[in-house]
């Protein structure tokens, strides 16, 4: 799924349970940690294309296509493969059981509002192909990923950008009502 419907997705989910919880959750740190996985593994990327931009030497027909990108393409460029690795890391059940479990230790209790980077990680399974970045969600154990659809096909997109709109609606509907 794309970065923006990550976020808003955590924020709709956030401020649902927010209306029934007795100690609210930080709606903006959930928001965070729902586009937190895409943000890790795509910024060096983008800087780096962005240094390029500058620099003048950002050429399109230098990077491969999409469908020649999966499997061995995409590790043509150094930067690739640390999208890739980053990728992997914050795209992966174990990685997230960890971290989670480290901030409990920290900070004595958990951290409610992670729980957006499981749901970014759970609703990229289906949401993403063999083309563009499977999701490697159990991984370093496994390097099984599941081609679903893509998350840019229009009906998806269409379906997903209306049910945000209609979810936002209610809440801020009922939130009115009472």
């Amino acid at each position: 799924m794309d970065v923006f419907s990550h976020g808003l997705w955590s924020g709709a989910i956030y401020k649902a349970i927010n209306r029934r919880a007795k100690n609210p959750l930080n709606i903006r740190l959930s928001v965070l940690f729902g586009v937190f996985p895409d943000i890790f593994s795509f910024i060096p990327l983008f800087s780096w294309m962005f240094l390029k931009l500058i620099l003048g030497e950002f050429n399109f027909s230098d990077f491969p296509k999409i469908e020649e990108v999966e499997p061995a393409q995409r590790d043509t460029f150094f930067i690739f493969t640390l999208t890739n690795i980053l990728y992997s890391l914050s795209h992966s059940l174990a990685m997230f059981l960890i971290i989670f479990c480290l901030a409990y230790l920290i900070f004595k209790r958990p951290i409610w509002e992670m729980g957006a980077w499981l749901f970014h990680i759970l609703i990229d399974i289906p949401t993403h192909t063999y083309q563009f970045y499977p999701t490697p969600f159990l991984w370093p154990f496994s390097d099984i990923k599941l081609s679903g659809f893509s998350w840019a096909t229009p009906w998806f997109l269409i379906l997903n950008y209306s049910a945000i709109i209609f979810i936002y609606f209610c809440l801020y509907y009922f939130k009115n009502k009472e």
